[in-house]
């Protein structure tokens, strides 16, 4: 598999010591799943892109603090690729803002959260098949992840299938055929990433929230299961009934 990153923001220099750039903490977390195809990063925040797009079995556009409806130069030059992406039938991954910014060019809603920031440790339900993320027949289909964000999807993309959901976030998942998967919540943020951020935004979000959420990081997450899940997307698009699951027990 041959993956390309295309990067929306810069880690802040406390954070860069230890996770060196936003693309790095997704090689991390797919290489504890196995992964052991190629990944090219190209800063779109910067401006750098690459010279074909051909060459991918899909484009991963992960978060940002920028908002996705920005008429920031960038911004604005990154959703005009994207739209050609799409219309050129490329498969795209997106995370947070990327999962924002794919569903603002489908043509769904992207605006600030009705209900304020969302941060910590989450929980959604996931509307796909429990096996999807190693779950067994039967077993309830809830999936935690760690999140970060004051903006979010306000309805579903026209033609789209929701995949997780919760109160306060309606739209926290969902896929465009076997081409396009896109997810609010970070699978790669790690408790330390979050508490950074939980730090950062303190002021923004009150001492209730702050509390809760840091309160909420001491326990374990999903975000193994998704990248298995996002890997096998890639592979095969929604989880084929004739394929195995992934593994189970694949919280950190």
């Amino acid at each position: 598999m041959h993956l390309c990153i295309l990067e929306n923001d810069d880690l802040d220099l406390a954070l860069a010591q230890r996770h060196t750039r936003v693309a790095a903490m997704f090689e991390r977390l797919l290489a504890q799943v196995g992964y052991q195809g190629r990944i090219d990063t190209f800063s779109a925040r910067h401006g750098q892109y690459p010279d074909r797009f051909e060459t991918y079995d899909a484009v991963l556009l992960t978060g940002s603090r920028a908002d996705a409806f920005s008429d920031e130069p960038w911004v604005v030059t990154l959703r005009e690729r994207v739209t050609r992406l799409l219309q050129d039938r490329h498969k795209l991954l997106g995370v947070c803002f990327g999962h924002q910014l794919i569903a603002h060019c489908l043509g769904a809603p992207v605006q600030r959260a009705p209900n304020g920031w969302r941060a910590g440790r989450q929980t959604y339900d996931w509307l796909g098949a429990p096996e999807q993320l190693g779950l067994g027949v039967g077993q309830a289909a809830r999936m935690t992840l760690l999140a970060s964000h004051q903006d979010q999807v306000l309805a579903l993309p026209p033609g789209a299938t929701l995949l997780a959901t919760q109160p306060d976030c309606p739209v926290a998942a969902f896929a465009l055929g076997d081409q396009v998967f896109c997810i609010q919540p970070h699978p790669e943020f790690t408790p330390d990433v979050s508490a950074f951020l939980l730090d950062k935004r303190r002021g923004l979000m009150g001492e209730s929230l702050y509390a809760s959420s840091m309160d909420s990081l001491t326990a374990p997450h999903d975000g193994l299961a998704l990248a298995r899940f996002m890997i096998r997307f890639v592979q095969y698009g929604l989880l084929d009934p004739a394929i195995p699951p992934p593994k189970q027990n694949d919280r950190k």
